[in-house]
Parts: structure tokens; sequence; C-alpha cells
């Protein structure tokens, strides 16, 4: 299980691959040259007569955060492989982290629409559940997978290499990693990206680095999105961006509107720049 956010070892990612419509369902039984950590606290609901009350093992903390510390070892391992595979390739990773509506479907299609004739750019995706942003991208025209998660709140560097064995991104190419939308746990998974760049828009709250601080802290590069409705939002966009650089103080900040295409000239650039200094 992830010992940080609880979710469970049971979950069956599946990736899918919209191109052919064949799914891989991704289970944790499988063969690996490694081993993964279970989690084995349960619960016995046996019987024991009248004024008996069902009993909990529960592992101590200390088992808890030797497990923690084995799960992400072991993926900080397979994202080492990741990266590996990537700078052989040539391919820029780009590691996409927000809230549940951001915007971060809504800046890769613009973003593919007006970069994919100038830079090869496929896209995984990471939902628990559905295919309907995968298929936002696949309307694009770009290649795509689809990976859920179940239960699982994050993508992690297993699941991902999966993704990349059916995706199969040319060398030279942009990789576009849209995760599981949620300020915690991604941010604590490498998954073998050059970059991890959060995405917040202005219809949350302008403290959300300062509640958040590990995803604001990992990232190298936030897009404060939407910013084309601040006239009819009570959002300080100062304030925000200096909660984020109290977290981190090297974070660019870059503010762009996907819908009206405000600041994507700067995201645009940036691409350009982090594509030819791999």
């Amino acid at each position: 299980m992830c010992a940080t956010c609880g979710c469970s070892s049971k979950r069956r990612p599946r990736v899918t691959d919209l191109k052919s419509g064949s799914v891989l369902t991704v289970d944790h039984d499988h063969a690996h040259d490694h081993e993964h950590p279970h989690d084995h606290d349960h619960v016995h609901d046996y019987d024991h007569g009248e004024g008996h009350a069902p009993h909990v093992h529960a592992d101590p903390p200390t088992r808890l955060v030797k497990l923690e510390q084995e799960v992400l070892a072991k993926n900080d391992l397979l994202a080492q492989r990741n990266r590996g595979w990537f700078e052989g390739r040539g391919i820029l990773a780009v590691n996409l982290m927000s809230s549940p509506g951001s915007g971060k479907t809504t800046l890769l299609e613009r973003t593919i629409r007006d970069l994919g004739a100038e830079l090869p750019i496929s896209v995984i995706e990471g939902d628990q559940e559905t295919l309907f942003d995968a298929e936002r991208i696949r309307a694009t025209g770009c290649r795509v997978v689809q990976i859920n998660t179940g239960s699982g709140c994050h993508l992690d560097a297993e699941m991902m290499a999966r993704g990349l064995s059916t995706l199969d991104p040319p060398a030279d190419s942009i990789l576009m990693i849209e995760n599981v939308g949620n300020l915690v746990c991604p941010a604590l998974f490498d998954l073998g990206e050059r970059h991890k760049v959060v995405i917040m828009s202005i219809t949350e709250g302008e403290d959300k680095p300062l509640k958040y601080p590990h995803m604001f802290r990992a990232a190298g590069l936030m897009l404060l999105n939407k910013i084309d409705l601040e006239p009819y939002l009570a959002f300080d966009i100062e304030r925000c961006v200096g909660y984020a650089k109290q977290i981190n103080p090297d974070l660019e900040v870059l503010r762009v509107s996907a819908t009206r295409g405000d600041g994507l000239d700067a995201w645009y650039a940036w691409l350009r720049t982090q594509s030819s200094a791999g």
C-alpha cells in the first residue's frame, strides 16, 4: 500500500492504448525482479461469544515508517531506470500535477495543437477511472495511453514503465504525463521525469502553496492558470505567487490562460528550451 496516502495495494491499474483499443491490466502479483511490500494490517471478526468484540491487529508506527521507506526506495529505483530510458532516447518527460479541475487537460490540448507540428508530443494520462481525458487528447491527433489507477491516487514508476512499453514514444520527443488530480502523493513519487510542473488555477484559494508545500517544493515550474477569470474572482495573484516563492524561492512562475491563450508563448518557450537542453 502507499504508506503516505493509504491507497490500496489491491488496486488494479489499467493501461489503455487508445490507438489499438487494447487494455492492459497491471496487477501487483505479476513477476518482477523486485518485490512489493504489502500491508499486513488486518481485522479478525471471529465469534468469541457474547461480550467479545472483534479485535484489530495493527502494525506499530515503526513498521509503517519502514514500509513507507521501502515503497519509496523501490519506486526510486524504478524511476532511475525510467530516467535512463528517457535520457538514452533524448525524450523530455514532463510530469504535470495539480488539483482536479485546474485545467491540465485543456492546457495539454492547446499545447499539442499549437506545438505539435514543431515538436513531437505524446501523452500518458493518469486517472482513477474513465478514458475521458485520453479521448480529448486523442482528438488532437496525439498518441496517448491512459493509465487508470483504480483506487490509487497517483502514478508511480512501475505504472510509468508499463505505460511507456505500450506508448513507445519516439526518440527526441516530448512526453507529457498528466498525473492523477491530487496535490499530495504525486509530488512524492518520482516517475523518472526530467521536470515536475505544478498547475494551479485562480479558482482555487491563493493559500494552496502553504497548505500543500511539498508539491510546490518539488516542482520547478508553476503555471498559474485561468487568469482570464481574475476580474470575476476574489483571488490575490501576488499573494499566491508570494506564498509559492516562500515555499520554493527557486520556483519559476508563469501566468497563463489555457482557454484565452494568455502567457502560453512563455510556456512554449520553456518547453523549447528544455527540449533543446536534452
